[in-house]
């Protein structure tokens, strides 16, 4: 995706004339003894799951993968979500990518939501956690819970729904890395107030009837370039990158805008 208007006749970008990447057995040794977590399997997780197994099967990684998620799949769902069957989400989706981690990788259900009481279990030293939850109190949750580990990569990502201004279009990703006790990037919380100081309600603080009412409705192919970019995000990791922070997706304007931000405070 480009982030410059569109002409007419445009030459496609430059390339890079060496190679720029790592090779696959350098990305899966980068994962050696850490562990993914996966956290929230809705319109975002489920496809970024069913990705990033594949990837990880076919790099011969052998890091586990957490599925992390406390709801159900219900046909509403179906709408953007990637599943077979009814049921916890955790647990469905670990019996359906068992089949394509081939045996090389343990995927482990945790079919609970992440809380304040429970985080610090649940994200823990050295981690690769792929945050795809849908409310701001969760992700500030993770974010502080990542401030007092040493070692921890969060990339964060969430889009619009379709009810709000730009009918769903919008979405965004947020790196946040720490090494050796020191920020690399900033936490989740720093440029963005809304996460700092967050309206929303977490679903572990919502009523049967609430949970039951579901989730605003979101557009899949917004979800599908948020997962994608959560992916590229990684990646970048993997290369020992990346050189931005955040994402900015627009999905009809074919926009993917990198965003370098200030350097962290000292942590």
């Amino acid at each position: 995706m480009s982030t410059n208007p569109v002409t007419e006749a445009a030459e496609p970008p430059a390339k890079f004339a060496k190679p720029h990447s790592c090779s696959p057995g350098a990305w899966a040794r980068r994962l050696d003894g850490r562990a993914i977590k996966i956290i929230g399997l809705g319109g975002i997780g489920t496809w970024l799951a069913q990705a990033l197994v594949q990837f990880l099967a076919s790099i011969r990684a052998t890091c586990p993968v957490w599925l992390v998620d406390g709801d159900s799949y219900q046909e509403s769902n179906r709408s953007r979500a990637l599943f077979g069957s009814y049921g916890n989400k955790a647990a469905v989706k670990a019996a359906e990518l068992n089949a394509l981690a081939r045996g090389g990788l343990s995927i482990v259900p945790v079919p609970i939501y992440v809380t304040p009481r429970n985080v610090r279990r649940i994200v823990e030293e050295g981690d690769v956690v792929l945050l795809c939850v849908d409310n701001h109190k969760s992700r500030r949750c993770l974010s502080n819970a990542a401030r007092k580990l040493r070692n921890v990569l969060v990339i964060s990502g969430g889009n619009d729904g379709v009810d709000q201004p730009g009918g769903g279009i919008f979405g965004n990703v947020i790196i946040y890395c720490r090494e050796h006790g020191r920020d690399v990037t900033n936490p989740l919380t720093r440029f963005h107030p809304e996460i700092a100081h967050p309206a929303d309600q977490a679903p572990y603080e919502a009523s049967c009837v609430e949970l039951a009412q579901g989730s605003a409705p979101q557009l899949l192919f917004t979800n599908l370039q948020v997962a994608t970019s959560m992916l590229c995000a990684l990646l970048a990791w993997l290369n020992r990158g990346p050189a931005y922070e955040e994402i900015y997706v627009d999905i009809l304007q074919g926009k993917m805008t990198a965003v370098a931000r200030s350097a962290p405070q000292s942590s």
